[in-house]
């Protein structure tokens, strides 16, 4: 079973656990950090924060949903393993938010502590999605809407990313304060930097190998 699966998505066992603990981390910092300190991210993993505090909605429900939606939008632009590995990365990340969120916190609310709140919270965020990043996918439908908006825009990627967190950022001044906001950009800017420093570790050895072919 575990070998078929392994062949399905193209991942060798390390590879397969390290998105597996990647989305573990992450949904362990939702239930343990983000949710109790009222602390949110940009992205899908912001708008299902955004969806539970104001719909009403779960977020092991609605992420992969988004996930899903984000996936199918932009199929022709992401390779076949690029996909399998995100499908993936969106059910393992439900799956362990649900148990996280039937166990409940066990951390002590860091709810007066925000600045703490965000700089653990985001280098949680960071350091979970790296690692599903360094296995050639991504943790979320993040990736492909940022994809989707370089493709239309001619944005850079990076200003991609930016576009959509602040996006969600605005939205979620509906529920969250203004100051309390102000953490949510720093516990976006924290993970942004984690990931960005996956990414750099992803494609340098992609950069040499090209300039040995040619």
């Amino acid at each position: 079973m575990l070998t078929r699966l392994l062949s399905a998505v193209s991942l060798s066992k390390k590879g397969f656990f390290r998105v597996l603990g990647g989305c573990a981390i992450m949904a362990f910092t939702l239930v343990n950090i983000h949710i109790p300190a009222k602390i949110t991210e940009g992205g899908i993993l912001g708008l299902s924060l955004f969806s539970h505090q104001v719909l009403g909605l779960n977020p092991a429900i609605v992420s992969p949903v988004l996930d899903m939606l984000c996936i199918l939008i932009g199929v022709s632009l992401l390779g076949k393993n690029f996909r399998r590995r995100t499908a993936l990365a969106s059910v393992s990340f439900a799956v362990f938010y649900k148990i996280a969120q039937a166990i409940g916190p066990v951390l002590p609310s860091l709810y007066n502590l925000p600045v703490v709140a965000a700089i653990l919270g985001g280098i949680g965020i960071g350091i979970g999605c790296g690692m599903v990043v360094t296995q050639g996918g991504a943790a979320g439908g993040d990736d492909v809407l940022a994809l989707i908006i370089n493709k239309k825009t001619k944005l850079s990627l990076a200003r991609a990313y930016l576009f959509t967190d602040i996006t969600v950022l605005l939205l979620s001044l509906m529920y969250i304060p203004v100051l309390r906001l102000f953490f949510s950009f720093l516990t976006t800017v924290v993970s942004s930097f984690l990931i960005g420093q996956f990414e750099l570790r992803v494609k340098r050895p992609a950069r040499v190998q090209t300039a040995e072919q040619n």
